[in-house]
């Protein structure tokens, strides 16, 4: 059984191979399967409740994303950002806490040097007024 963590990570590239291949996640999904990379458990979880989440996700992003539109953001950040605001606000058993520093270590690794504080400040914000 994967980790939370690990989970987490699948879900984020299965959302950046989306996002950027211009497909919905499920049909992403649909293809790991195909070739007998399947996503269960909690990754699955993260990935279908984005999708099924996504327009409201994105309005939150873009009210809080002061100066930037979510097109305009880098793809990673995006996915790990709209995997958060989803454990935030849909995922109950997913600690405030755990959902920032998992987006923000996630992008500190995997995109530029201003993500962390790009990611941290908007999903501090959204904590503090949403939750």
């Amino acid at each position: 059984m994967a980790s939370r963590r690990e989970a987490r990570r699948l879900a984020l590239d299965v959302l950046y191979q989306a996002d950027v291949s211009d497909l919905r996640p499920s049909e992403v999904l649909e293809q790991r399967e195909a070739v007998g990379e399947p996503v269960a458990g909690f990754g699955r979880e993260l990935v279908l409740g984005v999708e099924a989440r996504s327009s409201e996700i994105d309005a939150l992003l873009g009210e809080y994303a002061r100066d930037w539109t979510v097109p305009r953001m880098a793809a990673v950040d995006r996915a790990a950002l709209r995997i958060a605001c989803y454990e935030l606000l849909f995922s109950e058993d997913v600690p405030t806490s755990v959902a920032i520093a998992e987006a923000v270590e996630a992008v500190k690794e995997l995109s530029t040097d201003e993500s962390g504080a790009f990611v941290n400040g908007i999903l501090g914000e959204i904590a503090r007024t949403k939750l």
